[in-house]
């Protein structure tokens, strides 16, 4: 036996001293490998729409009511089941509800505890005892515990049943028991959670979203551009910080920065009103908030105006100390005639600028701040980097998160893979070097962690670049067009500049060589492996399929947010993927909880199912099942060297 290997051998005998207990080990572990694979959820694109998606995380996509079909098949009706499903989605609203309606609740409590016990003995039956047990409410774990788990001891099953749901009545904890039960239902129908990106932007509450997803018991995320940026503005990166804030004033969600993280935005209003007190500011008006008055939606525009000449003067100065970015042609400010009120793009053609106005900019110095604009973004900047709530979500970014996952044989990323025309992986300069394919995702992301962990100024600099470069640069995975047309969609009224050209993977998703190629560049089967992604909403509406090349490619852009409701058709697009296989599911757009609690109304519209297994799938056939063998492998090493006298037994 080689030397590495005794030594690793020992210490497993600090976790495993018997026989007996590596024995009882392998045994367990064995036993887990034949257990039905858990369910994963995916979902992408919530963009702060916090009501959609905590709807979506409690319905599970239509698991918990598939759930309830398997547990009561024809023994209920149709309303009865979604009577049922409602309440465990909203145990409490549900409750309040019915007690408004239910003569005789303590029979409606009997009745309801026992659908949930059938369900949750259902749900728990595909885990160890022992995670379920780690699921459990605390308060109530024993009492949960005997109620969901077969005795066989027990001659008369019934009555012992009965007596504990009797007393659970009588000692008025029967609502307690009710919220604890169908919340163990939630977190036990899902096994584990994919976030594919873009959490932030656009929705109101993207702060809630994240207190969720700390406390969610199994998850993983890959970041969104509109992530990423906001990690940037996080570690106190100025150019994200403007373009955060003007997005958040531009949809009128100011309220998440000052509510939410409790940063102050009065620097940048005073400064606002100082300096564009008199600009009408007509092209910045707000989007999709009609609760602001008169005269905040007046403040908006300016404020919406101050923070926007900031973010393009910022952004010009990073892209001129940045030149592997090749991203001269988004430098704009030098390019404007004030004296004819026209600018002349990159292309050479001149156009009218709808907005002259720009008392801040010295055209010999286009993208030098003024000492005001300075000292508003040094403000800012100690504010976002020392909100503590920002800094604990962000963490959970980095802890949680990465730029893509290979995860159960398929490749989850949110955006997309630079490619070629011709299909090949496109080679992009960063820093001095080039990288293409996976090893571009791989350093992209390694400079992210160096903008919050390198000691070294000059690596930590650099790493708070690449977040804003990964948010808008032409070769970035995350943003995948060849430039962010910001500056002309706000100052030149012909669209044809607006236009920003996607990058050849999203013309190439249907060609099966190209996305084979992908898999195996992330080390997958391209037989068996599927490509997991959002960013780009499918547009049913018009016909379009988020399922791709033959089932090999799913676009999951969950369309949560409100503003891409009329061209998509739909509110969007989550999938599930159990033991049996790979369900997509589509969603009509998210009302109210109210809503769904009196009306019974779920959001879950259509289930397609993409891909079914022949076999139903088990915890070994997965990256789990994978890990799991190899510790049982070395387990009976360690059996072996104790039967051979190797290693010392501590009884």
């Amino acid at each position: 036996m080689k030397k590495e290997e005794l030594r690793y051998l020992q210490r497993l005998a600090e976790l495993y001293p018997t026989i007996g207990k590596a024995s009882t080990e392998i045994i367990n572990l064995q036993s887990i490998l034949n257990l039905p694979k858990g369910t994963e959820h995916f979902l992408s694109d919530i963009h702060g729409e916090y009501d959609s998606f905590s709807h979506v995380l409690r319905n599970g996509s239509g698991a918990v009511r598939k759930k309830i079909d398997d547990v009561f098949g024809h023994t209920l009706s149709n309303h009865d089941k979604r009577s049922l499903a409602t309440l465990i989605y909203y145990p409490r609203e549900k409750m309040e509800y019915v007690k408004k309606q239910e003569e005789d609740m303590e029979n409606w409590y009997k009745i309801t505890l026992y659908r949930l016990i059938e369900v949750c003995k259902t749900t728990a039956s595909k885990y160890t005892r022992s995670k379920v047990r780690k699921a459990l409410p605390s308060d109530y774990a024993y009492v949960i515990e005997e109620l969901i788990t077969e005795k066989a001891e027990v001659l008369d099953k019934e009555a012992y049943y009965d007596s504990i749901v009797n007393t659970i009545i009588e000692i008025g904890r029967a609502e307690d028991f009710i919220i604890e039960m169908s919340e163990l239902i939630q977190c036990l129908v899902v096994d584990h959670l994919h976030i594919l990106g873009d959490i932030y932007d656009r929705g109101p509450g993207p702060h809630f979203i994240m207190d969720k997803l700390m406390d969610y018991h199994s998850l993983d995320i890959q970041w969104g551009n509109h992530d990423v940026v906001w990690m940037g503005a996080a570690t106190g990166q100025q150019a994200c910080i403007a373009t955060v804030i003007r997005n958040s004033v531009r949809y009128g969600n100011l309220d998440i920065l000052e509510d939410g993280y409790g940063i102050n935005m009065m620097p940048l209003a005073t400064f606002a009103l100082q300096t564009y007190g008199d600009d009408p500011c007509a092209v910045f008006e707000m989007k999709g908030n009609s609760s602001y008055d008169i005269l905040e939606k007046e403040l908006g525009k300016k404020m919406h105006k101050a923070i926007t000449v900031i973010q393009f003067k910022l952004e010009g100065q990073l892209i001129r100390r940045n030149k592997d970015f090749q991203m001269e042609d988004r430098c704009l400010l030098h390019r404007i005639d004030v004296k004819k009120g026209t600018i002349t793009l990159p292309d050479g053609k001149e156009y009218e600028m709808l907005d002259t106005s720009f008392p801040t900019i010295d055209w010999k110095n286009p993208y030098k701040l003024t000492a005001a604009e300075a000292e508003v973004m040094d403000r800012l900047s100690s504010a976002f980097r020392n909100c503590e709530k920002l800094q604990k979500h962000m963490q959970l970014l980095l802890d949680r998160g990465g730029l893509y996952t290979v995860y159960n044989g398929n490749l989850l990323f949110h955006g997309s893979i630079p490619l070629n025309s011709d299909g090949s992986f496109k080679e992009v300069k960063i820093y001095g070097k080039t990288y293409k394919g996976k090893e571009l995702y791989d350093v992209l992301e390694t400079y992210v962690r160096r903008a919050f962990y390198s000691l070294d100024k000059e690596e930590q600099k650099k790493g708070r670049d690449i977040l804003w470069y990964i948010w808008a640069g032409p070769n970035s995975p995350l943003f995948g067009k060849d430039k962010m047309t910001t500056f002309e969609r706000y100052f030149i009224a012909d669209k044809e500049t607006h236009k920003e050209t996607k990058n050849s993977y999203y013309r190439l998703l249907e060609n099966e060589e190209v996305v084979n190629g992908i898999l195996m560049e992330f080390g997958l089967d391209p037989e068996e492996g599927h490509i997991i992604n959002g960013h780009v909403p499918v547009h049913q509406s018009e016909g379009e399929s988020p399922v791709k090349c033959d089932g090999k490619v799913i676009v999951i852009d969950g369309g949560f947010s409100r503003a891409y409701h009329k061209v998509t058709g739909i509110a969007g697009y989550t999938l599930i993927y159990n033991s049996y296989g790979l369900i997509l599911s589509a969603h009509e757009p998210f009302t109210s909880a109210e809503k769904a609690v009196s009306q019974e109304r779920d959001i879950v519209s259509n289930r397609v199912a993409v891909r079914y297994t022949s076999k139903r799938r088990l915890v070994g056939d997965t990256d789990t099942g994978k890990a799991l063998k190899e510790r049982i492998a070395e387990l009976r090493l360690l059996l072996d060297a104790y039967r051979k006298g190797i290693i010392k037994e501590k009884k």
